[in-house]
């Protein structure tokens, strides 16, 4: 079931608009006569600027809410926090009132006063990409069916499987709770009522809640979250002080989006996220990682991370996305390491270590390029 759908059997009308915010929206609000409009918070500045440009073109109220998080970015800190072991306690300090129960339903909605035209949703889901057939159905049933299927099937294990990508055994559910398709407070109470164990539990609530609301952290109170400008003092002192160290490899944007690179589990990381619209989460950052080493500064390497990121995963345009780079490239939320060409003192991963972790190449072989 569709969210129009949904919404039609809750009795709620759903509307969806195209073009500009700040122009759509005053305009819909003003043909409806509305009083109020609520929105939901997005840490994003051109989130931001949608936001402004809309309430500047209204006469009606505007009420901001956060229920992208469990506990409203506002409320969980006051201040950009350095790292998850000073966010942890703020935020567990407030879980046990807000992962009481889901609020209630709206039994009794008001009548829409008017006729609510059909949803054409083809044209738009045209620009989302060109992702394997059938590889993704949006719609809140579609994100419930994901997250039962999670409990099932994978969370038990998870603290143990989840790092090893040829084991699939993520949940699946980034792309849901980007769209807003599913809450994060319904998939944290659904797995904390799972008779699944308590490690396998905290280790995915750890993902979910602390990890998740500090993207939105930094993203919030640093307006460079997505600039070398953003990173720490001693990741951009120690990159600096390594510009000019050889690169062993340079790799231009068109031979990074297409693979071409002399590393193998690079290059199918790489055409997991073009064909599948996702990469599993370790890969993610020695991804990451990679290009910073193969491009010859820390600021081409994070422009490149977001490009690709945010024109292939499903997922992407997200805090998290913009903070996983910032970590891979900038240790962000991160501490200083052995120092080493290149890096300096921002955590190194290789193919070497990557090798210990898991069976290289069988991930590898799944995604071969044709006739190799």
């Amino acid at each position: 079931m569709g969210l129009a759908k949904e919404a039609e059997e809750n009795g709620l009308p759903f509307f969806l608009l195209q073009g500009s915010p700040g122009e759509e929206v005053p305009r819909f609000l003003a043909e409806w006569s509305a009083s109020l409009a609520v929105i939901d918070f997005d840490p994003l500045k051109e989130k931001g600027d949608w936001r402004k440009m809309a309430m500047d073109g209204c006469e009606c109220g505007f009420e901001e809410v956060d229920a992208h998080n469990i506990v409203p970015c506002w409320v969980a800190s006051p201040k950009q926090e350095y790292a998850a072991y000073t966010f942890r306690p703020k935020v567990k300090l407030h879980l046990p009132d807000r992962l009481q129960h889901l609020p209630p339903s709206l039994h009794s909605p008001r009548a829409w006063p008017g006729d609510v035209p059909e949803v054409d949703l083809k044209t738009p889901m045209r620009h989302l990409g060109d992702y394997e057939e059938d590889l993704w159905q949006g719609g809140a049933s579609e994100a419930r069916r994901t997250l039962h299927d999670f409990l099932l099937q994978r969370l038990e294990g998870y603290d143990e499987k989840r790092n090893d990508p040829n084991l699939d055994w993520q949940s699946g559910l980034s792309p849901y709770l980007h769209f807003g398709m599913i809450s994060a407070q319904e998939v944290a109470l659904a797995v904390r009522a799972s008779s699944t164990s308590a490690m396998d539990k905290e280790a995915f609530l750890e993902e979910l809640i602390i990890r998740r609301e500090l993207s939105d952290n930094y993203c919030h109170y640093n307006t460079s979250y997505d600039s070398t400008e953003g990173f720490p003092a001693w990741s951009k002192a120690t990159l600096q002080h390594h510009l000019k160290d050889r690169r062993e490899y340079v790799y231009g944007e068109k031979e990074l989006e297409g693979a071409m690179t002399h590393d193998p589990l690079w290059n199918a990381a790489q055409l997991q996220m073009v064909r599948e619209g996702k990469m599993h989460g370790w890969l993610r950052m020695y991804w990451a990682k990679k290009i910073l080493e193969w491009t010859e500064t820390p600021e081409e390497a994070l422009k490149l991370v977001i490009s690709l990121n945010d024109h292939y995963e499903m997922d992407g345009r997200d805090p998290n996305g913009y903070v996983g780079a910032a970590w891979s490239i900038g240790g962000v939320h991160d501490r200083a390491w052995a120092e080493r060409p290149v890096f300096g003192k921002v955590r190194y991963m290789n193919l070497n270590g990557a090798r210990r972790k898991f069976d290289v190449d069988r991930f590898v072989s799944r995604f071969n390029h044709p006739g190799q």
